[in-house]
């Protein structure tokens, strides 16, 4: 059987970050390989590539013997190409009917939708793929796991042939995974293609035909999944030695000075409870949606929680705001630094010292240009001038200019979201310097990182979260990168 799809030679830079390197891969009718790899290994960019949102640098691919160098999300459709997101690509104040035809929709005349129309070929769209919801429910209405099948109902009327599914059971139940495991099966049966992302390794080996495994942006293997097992599958994902990695020094006081109580809230975050130490590095992984940014943004009072008190040596510094969290010595320095850490458009100056100049009137110009001189050095950050506009700095000097901003102010915790995303790794040494810096005076850090090598360096003790709430809590000495993709998908030793 002749393939429907295969790419060749895929590569993909962002701000000069190379993201894919020479991805290759193929797909037959009727065959389901699964994408594996850990976060950040280029999966998401892979399939925004193959449905036409971005465009690659290099490389073509080449759907039923005609070849593309890119496509437009309208080509990718056209061509047959379909991609079910784990967050529903639907509008929710419309009907099931509605939705499948949306910008296809039959018209009675030249002007008026002819809705009986739509809601009976919808009826046996849904019969024909044993759908229970009916085509005049408004999609608010629908489970998450109908709102999934709708998708795929859509995708079908479009006529897809190649279908790809993102985390498809990251947000269903086990009776919803298992009807969305048949619907599979039976998609399979009728001559579909499916390239199928998950972390549930279960789901790969009950699926899957073979899976190809992305590392760093590289495919770096390509399993026959009834001829291996987990524990190959999780080596291939892996596949480095921790032990490479920038070590941090321990200088944790033992004495549990930060506790965090029963936090909750955003709909993710279920009960959690953890101590931190002076001089400690707390690590916190998990597969994205897990719930560590919701748990640090309520910890600083970005978010809304529904319970959670924050104690420091005794004393309740619980954030409602994180203009509170600063005034008591509470510091993020967000995964999202662009959107929630900088001002793009105002000079390095501006943005190392804002924190500094939000009570102050009449500022000092010249002690504020000596401060800033004195960040720069200390942080190596490349800028031509103390007047450079940040939007025009490296991802990593971006980074490394908001957690400057907070290092001038005298605080007692420190958490990092992600704190050397999209940034190289002359800057992400520099930025673990920091951290150690920060520990060995006897702060309170925090560190989000979906780098397993990075989490298991940097930590002295490793939270797992798993569907919002903390499972474990591993020394890093004895974390090993096995050990916590296995916490993190709840495989059983």
């Amino acid at each position: 059987m002749g393939n429907i799809l295969s790419i060749d030679g895929i590569c993909k830079s962002f701000s000069g970050i190379q993201v894919l390197k020479d991805v290759s891969l193929e797909l037959e009718a009727g065959q389901i390989i699964c994408l594996a790899g850990e976060n950040g290994a280029g999966k998401s960019t892979l399939i925004k590539i193959l449905s036409g949102a971005e465009k690659p640098d290099k490389g073509k691919i080449t759907i039923f013997g005609t070849t593309y160098e890119r496509m437009t999300p309208g080509q990718a459709m056209h061509l047959g190409i379909a991609t079910i997101y784990q967050d529903a690509d639907l509008v929710s104040s419309l009907t099931v009917s509605d939705n499948i035809f949306l910008g296809n929709e039959r018209l009675r005349g030249r002007a008026f939708v002819n809705s009986r129309e739509q809601e009976e070929r919808t009826r046996k769209l849904l019969q024909s793929l044993s759908m229970d919801m009916k085509p005049s429910m408004l999609v608010e209405e629908l489970s998450p796991g109908q709102k999934q099948n709708l998708q795929i109902a859509k995708a079908l009327h479009q006529e897809a042939r190649i279908l790809i599914m993102d985390e498809p059971t990251a947000s269903l139940g086990e009776e919803e995974t298992a009807s969305l495991m048949n619907l599979v099966e039976q998609l399979r049966k009728k001559g579909l293609g499916i390239i199928y992302i998950s972390h549930y390794l279960e789901e790969m080996f009950r699926l899957g035909d073979m899976a190809y495994v992305l590392k760093d942006g590289v495919m770096v293997k390509r399993l026959i999944l009834k001829e291996t097992n987990q524990d190959e599958l999780i080596k291939a994902m892996v596949g480095r030695d921790a032990s490479n990695f920038y070590q941090k020094g321990s200088f944790s006081s033992g004495d549990r000075a930060l506790e965090a109580v029963h936090y909750s809230g955003n709909g993710i975050v279920r009960d959690v409870s953890f101590s931190v130490s002076r001089g400690e590095v707390f690590g916190l992984g998990g597969l994205v949606g897990a719930g560590r940014t919701e748990l640090v943004r309520m910890i600083y009072g970005a978010d809304k929680r529904d319970s959670g008190t924050l104690t420091l040596d005794g004393k309740d510094i619980t954030p409602t705001t994180p203009k509170s969290a600063v005034k008591r010595g509470v510091f993020l320095v967000s995964e999202d630094r662009k959107g929630e850490g900088l001002f793009l458009i105002r000079s390095a100056r501006e943005n190392l010292t804002i924190s500094k100049n939000d009570n102050s009137f009449f500022l000092n110009l010249r002690k504020e240009k000596g401060i800033v001189e004195k960040s720069i050095q200390q942080l190596k950050i490349k800028v031509f001038s103390q007047e450079q506009e940040v939007g025009n700095l490296s991802g990593g000097n971006q980074q490394k200019v908001v957690i400057s901003r907070w290092l001038l102010e005298d605080g007692d915790v420190y958490i990092f979201d992600e704190p050397t995303k999209g940034v190289d790794v002359g800057a992400r040494e520099e930025i673990y310097k920091l951290i150690e810096k920060l520990a060995k005076e006897q702060k309170i850090v925090i560190m989000v990182s979906s780098n397993m090598p990075e989490l298991i360096s940097m930590s002295d003790r490793i939270g797992v979260m798993r569907e919002g709430r903390l499972v474990r809590i591993l020394d890093s000495a004895d974390a090993t990168e096995d050990r916590l993709i296995k916490e993190y998908i709840g495989v059983k030793e």
